[in-house]
């Protein structure tokens, strides 16, 4: 008995493995190049975290109610209790599972089941109720490691699942600070605006005395009053902006709007644009959330074609119980009703007509998909970062050169006045330089708002803030 028990536990093994090893699959870390194109020739001291505006209480603020409180986030780190629940699973699948049940059991026979010819000496009872209570104990020894290859795909789950919080963290912030940096933003526009007005207004003023002296025809006064109308019109557009922004800002915090305005209402310290720090591109294989959230993706993948190809393999169980039975409740406890069973098994597949090599086929197409998927992160990374770093080279320029073009019209504005009341220039001339230095200080205003914005986008481009997801939904 003990050889055809061996006979068939080696015939259920050897069909069971005829399928052939799972396909081996390449993934090779793509080649990066040694430097950025658009990098700064000189390396900087500056910090990652020094792109956002840190030194704005707005910021600040805003950025804390948002990480407490944000629905995205939010969901973001329910998809890690998730994965970690389906992780725990995975392992507890690998444990022996022991369960208790009791029953108790009423039956009634036919005593013509039996033939109507028993002797007379032969009596049962043809109603019969049984008490029973057991221990019972189920394990998969996992001598093929299937089990072990899904718990390893589940802990990989986990790694995705928080790399992709942390990339919803960092788009998160980066938003927030980009709002607040078009807020400062159009303070700054509304100040040069606010400007503009006054320059005109003192035009129009100067251009009604002269034309109530019959110096001046009335023409330069509509003129003067012209300039001061767009000015008032530019300045009234700055506030569907601003509605705009507050908009945003209640979605991106899940605040309400009266402490998104009094939050950007606290005024924020001076500071200057900080350098782009240097960094090398294969920083972004253990920096950018999706990058790592793709290379875990990966991992997992592996790891389901492990476990596929492993279900070629026997599987083996062992199984016992314990337990009780008796006919009557005073009997449950005698020592002629204890009852108990161990057994063995093992199946294998004899012949599924090609499912497990489907199976085993389909997890290698995801597989070879997340190495196309993972190719493509590192792709998309790197061209962030050189758009990113090229964005903030040209924004810079752009910011320098509107501020001196204004410095420059605002100097020539100015000089024409002097000129005007020293009897060098006409009126006219006057109007025609503060026309031409109007909106110059609101253009320099706005490039240095995308000069800052484009270091936030730098920032999430070099992958943000590297801390790690901790806080859970649960906790």
């Amino acid at each position: 008995m003990m050889r055809l028990l061996l006979a068939s536990t080696c015939v259920l093994a050897l069909a069971g493995c005829v399928a052939g090893p799972p396909p081996e699959i390449a993934t090779p870390t793509p080649v990066l190049p040694a430097e950025y194109l658009f990098a700064p020739d000189a390396a900087s001291a500056t910090d990652l975290a020094d792109l956002l505006p840190t030194d704005d209480p707005a910021y600040d603020t805003l950025a804390a109610q948002a990480l407490a409180s944000s629905p995205t986030l939010g969901e973001a780190l329910a998809r890690i209790d998730q994965a970690r629940a389906g992780a725990d699973l995975r392992g507890a699948n690998r444990l022996p599972s022991v369960g208790a049940n009791a029953t108790v059991e009423g039956r009634r026979s036919n005593p013509a089941q039996f033939g109507g010819d028993l002797p007379s000496a032969i009596a049962f009872d043809t109603e019969q109720l049984s008490y029973a209570a057991n221990v019972t104990a189920r394990w998969d020894p996992d001598i093929f490691g299937r089990l072990r290859a899904q718990e390893r795909a589940a802990l990989a789950r986990i790694d995705a699942a928080s790399s992709s919080a942390r990339g919803v963290r960092n788009a998160l912030l980066a938003e927030i600070a980009a709002s607040v940096i078009d807020w400062r933003t159009l303070d700054a526009r509304a100040s040069a605006i606010k400007d503009d007005l006054a320059a005109a207004e003192e035009l129009a003023r100067l251009s009604r005395v002269r034309e109530d002296a019959g110096i001046a025809p009335g023409f330069d006064r509509v003129r003067a009053e012209s300039a001061a109308d767009a000015s008032r019109s530019r300045l009234a557009a700055l506030e569907s902006e601003r509605a705009r922004l507050i908009g945003r800002l209640v979605t991106l915090t899940a605040q309400g709007g009266a402490q998104v305005r009094s939050a950007l209402a606290i005024a924020p310290r001076e500071s200057g644009l900080p350098a782009a720090p240097a960094t090398l591109p294969s920083a972004l294989l253990a920096n950018r959330p999706d990058v790592l959230a793709a290379a875990a993706t990966l991992a997992a993948q592996d790891a389901e074609l492990a476990a596929a190809a492993r279900r070629r393999f026997p599987v083996f169980d062992l199984s016992a119980a314990i337990g009780l039975l008796a006919f009557s409740p005073g009997d449950l406890f005698d020592s002629d009703s204890i009852i108990g069973s161990l057994a063995a098994s093992v199946a294998a597949p004899l012949l599924d007509f090609g499912r497990i090599e489907a199976e085993i086929d389909g997890a290698a197409a995801e597989k070879r998909a997340a190495f196309e998927a993972y190719r493509q992160a590192v792709y998309t990374a790197l061209g962030d970062a050189e758009g990113a770093y090229g964005l903030v080279a040209a924004a810079d320029r752009e910011a320098a050169a509107a501020a001196q073009e204004a410095a420059s019209l605002q100097r020539a504005a100015s000089l024409a006045e002097v000129r005007q009341r020293a009897g060098l220039a006409d009126f006219l001339t006057v109007l025609e330089a503060r026309r031409a230095a109007d909106a110059s200080g609101e253009r320099a205003a706005a490039a240095l708002g995308r000069a800052e914005r484009a270091r936030v986008i730098l920032w999430q481009a070099l992958g943000g803030d590297t801390q790690p997801i901790t806080r859970s939904t649960n906790q």
